[in-house]
């Protein structure tokens, strides 16, 4: 006999036994009086030996019964025990966490984020990688990508987490040196520090991006493929920039980067969280989402 089969049954008999009532064993069971009934006769029937007795005065437990009480509650307490590290696992999630995020989320975004999300999952290693280059999910083996700009097709999920505009901007030296960058034809002739995915001609949009769009072509002073070096490209008074106002509002402050020609700005970068997983994310994934929507809106709202 495959006595795997008796398992269903050893753990209705154990709470038969426990309770000494088909009543209370029925009603824990989520299961109706005669079912409970019929899996004890069964199992007395296929191991061949009664395991309760039953009287007018009530019910005992055979020697049989009482050893095989022994063993089938600590069948019960593994079963439990299995489903409460299952539920444990998933709300305490381990193990290594790869996320790959641009450089203009770095700072003061996904690693106050990351420092939070290890708080609450102390079990998790973060992976953190930074490139403003676009990495495929399944080719990196990542969990999570922040993209911005337009997504591809792809099966992955991406949750909305916000947008940021562009904005151009150079150092107070450079505009010393210069003169005031206040007119479309100057930004033809200034020297531009590019990213990335910036090319020559440079498209800038009239104000509130309502009012069209100029294609200029530019005097390229450096390029950098990191958008942190470009910045400081700038800073070292290289040229001018066009760069998401949100990771300039530091150098704004200290005085170190203005904003020049307000009547053109960039394009406006919508921003997406990235992931693979088709039916319910894990509860880190989600908190993590949840926390980089956080901080990227603290910090565009500032």
């Amino acid at each position: 006999m495959n006595k795997i089969k008796l398992v269903p049954s050893l753990l209705i008999f154990a709470e038969i036994a426990k309770n000494l009532s088909f009543t209370k064993a029925a009603r824990h069971l989520s299961m109706s009086k005669s079912a409970v009934s019929q899996q004890l006769k069964k199992l007395e029937s296929d191991i061949g030996q009664q395991l309760i007795t039953r009287t007018t005065r009530g019910m005992s437990l055979t020697e049989a019964g009482v050893k095989l009480l022994k063993r089938s509650e600590l069948l019960g307490d593994q079963v439990e025990l299995a489903f409460q590290e299952i539920s444990a696992s998933k709300s305490m999630p381990t193990g290594r966490f790869a996320i790959t995020i641009p450089h203009s989320f770095e700072q003061n975004i996904a690693i106050p984020a990351l420092a939070q999300l290890c708080q609450e999952f102390p079990g998790i290693q973060p992976d953190l990688q930074v490139t403003d280059h676009t990495k495929d999910l399944a080719n990196d083996n990542l969990d999570v990508a922040v993209y911005g700009g337009v997504l591809k097709d792809s099966d992955y999920r991406a949750l909305p987490i916000g947008s940021a505009n562009e904005v151009v901007c150079a150092s107070p030296i450079y505009i010393a040196r210069t003169g005031s960058i206040d007119s479309l034809e100057v930004l033809k002739r200034s020297k531009w520090v590019l990213t990335p995915w910036q090319k020559n001609p440079m498209i800038l949009y009239k104000d509130n991006q309502l009012l069209g769009k100029e294609t200029i072509p530019i005097s390229v002073a450096a390029s950098s493929n990191t958008l942190s070096a470009a910045v400081e490209l700038v800073k070292a008074h290289m040229g001018i920039g066009l760069f998401p106002e949100f990771i300039l509002q530091k150098s704004f402050a200290a005085g170190k980067l203005v904003r020049v020609n307000p009547n053109y700005q960039g394009k406006q970068w919508p921003f997406y969280f990235v992931h693979r997983f088709k039916k319910e994310k894990p509860i880190h994934i989600s908190r993590c989402y949840e926390l980089i929507k956080f901080y990227f809106n603290r910090v565009v709202n500032q």
